[in-house]
């Protein structure tokens, strides 16, 4: 990351919320510093949060665009327990790891962590999350401050290294299990002989490479 584009990802309110059009507020950062994005993207800094971001960059000040949303008050998701399915996809989309919960029991959200981002509302089939306003009138970094935005970012950090570590665990877990058919060839073939056990191995050698690939192995 260039130094500018460090300076801007530092005046972000680390909502990682999407609004702004990148999937992530260090790709909006990068995207500024390289004039490919405009200052006027992220409705939770709002107008102060546009200014700091004139000041780093030396453009003028614009409006919000409306085109990613409005400046507001700092929410955070609230989960009615009751019709909650259990069907982790906000777990999915979650950016912080807010929400806690397993699937088919019901789900709930740690305030602190949460930053009213708003992904897992269109997600929950069954409709059962609202957003609650608990800055009042207070509005972009009026509602959020420095401690909330750095600890939303290690949260997502930590996220991050999470679901690589997790990825590959599932290409260890599949390599494994390729790995012990090409070994037992018989027994997993079904006693397939010939162009059919051919077919088989090709498969199961096919399989085996692209989780090979993935992990980058030859």
């Amino acid at each position: 990351m260039s130094d500018l584009a460090a300076r801007l990802h530092a005046a972000l309110p680390q909502t990682q919320c999407t609004r702004c059009g990148y999937p992530d507020c260090e790709s909006y950062a990068r995207a500024m510093a390289e004039g490919e994005a405009q200052i006027n993207q992220c409705p939770p800094g709002g107008a102060e949060g546009i200014a700091r971001l004139a000041a780093l960059t030396g453009r003028p000040p614009l409006p919000l665009n409306p085109a990613n949303g409005l400046e507001g008050p700092r929410t955070v998701a609230v989960i009615d327990e009751a019709w909650c399915i259990g069907c982790t996809l906000c777990l999915k989309v979650c950016p912080t790891d807010a929400i806690l919960g397993v699937h088919k029991r019901m789900h709930t959200v740690v305030e602190p962590y949460c930053t009213g981002c708003e992904l897992c509302v269109p997600v929950c089939p069954v409709d059962c999350i609202s957003l609650e306003n608990v800055t009042g009138d207070r509005t972009g970094w009026q509602a959020w401050d420095a401690e909330q935005a750095g600890l939303a970012l290690d949260r997502y950090e930590a996220r991050k290294q999470r679901l690589a570590r997790e990825q590959v665990e599932q290409q260890d877990r599949l390599e494994r299990k390729a790995e012990a058919k090409l070994a037992d060839l018989p027994a997993h073939t079904h006693g397939a002989e010939g162009a059919e056990a051919d077919r088989k191995r090709a498969i199961i050698e096919a399989a085996l490479a692209r989780a090979k690939a993935r992990r980058g192995k030859s």
